[in-house]
């Protein structure tokens, strides 16, 4: 009877290291165009995002990055994953997002690019995980409570 349970928790353990080496050598997820796809959110704004090996062209909704996004800081927030990694003008992106602002937007592309990346090239996995690019950023606004004039403000106090 003893050497049955040492015997199985031996093989929990092998199956244990096995697990841990299939996480350590991930393999690639592309499809049949030899893209990867990922989902990344912000805010309100939801991404969905495609990766694929290009000279760094990136479209948002049918558009540009130029025409989509005016200003240089959210084409900065994009670009990012890219420069962090040093993969710039090696992808193309496209992209579909909705909802929310043009912040939140650009901030949903990036936490998309991020993924896709990661599921393109796993070996990328520390470096994007050190600049917390693949964390979802799940600040939300704050709802307004009855009684208050917004969420936290409340009506101005009158003494008399």
């Amino acid at each position: 009877m003893a050497k049955k349970k040492i015997e199985s928790l031996q093989e929990i353990k092998s199956a244990v290291s096995v697990e841990a080496e299939d996480k350590a050598q991930r393999k690639s997820v592309k499809d049949k165009q030899g893209r990867s796809y990922a989902t990344g959110k912000r805010k309100d704004a939801v991404a969905r995002v495609w990766v694929m090996p290009g000279k760094g062209n990136i479209t948002i909704n049918k558009k540009s990055i130029d025409e989509y996004f005016a200003r240089p800081v959210l084409k900065m927030v994009i670009n990012q994953p890219f420069v962090i990694t040093n993969r710039e003008n090696e992808f193309d992106v496209v992209c579909t997002v909705t909802g929310g602002g043009l912040s939140g937007q650009a901030g949903a592309i990036r936490h998309g690019i991020s993924k896709a990346l990661n599921e393109y090239e796993p070996e990328l996995r520390p470096t994007l995980k050190q600049a917390g690019l693949l964390v979802r950023d799940d600040r939300v606004v704050e709802r307004k409570k009855y009684g208050k004039a917004k969420a936290r403000r409340s009506y101005q106090f009158s003494k008399r």
